[in-house]
């Protein structure tokens, strides 16, 4: 079968493969990664495994060894091996300040009628006094729930 990601190890990288898979100390899915590109050389004799049979073999999906595939011939081993890092970084909805007003929030007393603090009331309440933009109910509970409080 002509492979569109033809994986051709150098002697370096397969003795690196061999003894990473020998040892066994790596995550569960870079040990696969290693096992699927060892079976997909086609610089060694007895492997060039077809897609279908290291799958089988390995216990793996079709779509991850074409996934390692190509990821070896288009970045490289290392990209082959271990997941890439996420670049998404999350900004923090309420800064030292926000979250001491709103424990402060939650321990005062409650809204008219009302015989306790909601998460929402408190969303709602930090959005009115502009502490910030907006803000979820659940933003408000991990918050509390960090600081051992509870409203009310």
């Amino acid at each position: 079968m002509a492979y569109k990601h033809i994986v051709k190890l150098s002697a370096e990288e397969r003795t690196g493969l061999e003894r990473l898979v020998a040892t066994g100390k790596n995550s569960a899915a870079a040990l696969l990664h290693a096992r699927i590109l060892l079976k997909a050389d086609v610089n060694h004799a007895g492997c060039d495994w077809e897609d279908a049979r290291i799958a089988a073999a390995l216990d793996a999906s079709l779509s991850t060894v074409l996934r390692v595939r190509k990821a070896f011939v288009e970045q490289g081993l290392e990209a082959a091996l271990y997941r890439k890092r996420t670049t998404r970084h999350y900004q923090r909805k309420l800064d030292g300040a926000g979250e001491a007003r709103l424990i402060a929030l939650a321990c005062s007393q409650a809204p008219e009628g009302r015989a306790r603090w909601t998460m929402q009331l408190l969303a709602d309440k930090l959005v009115e006094l502009k502490i910030v933009d907006s803000i979820s109910d659940d933003t408000v509970h991990r918050t509390l729930k960090k600081t051992t409080l509870s409203p009310g």
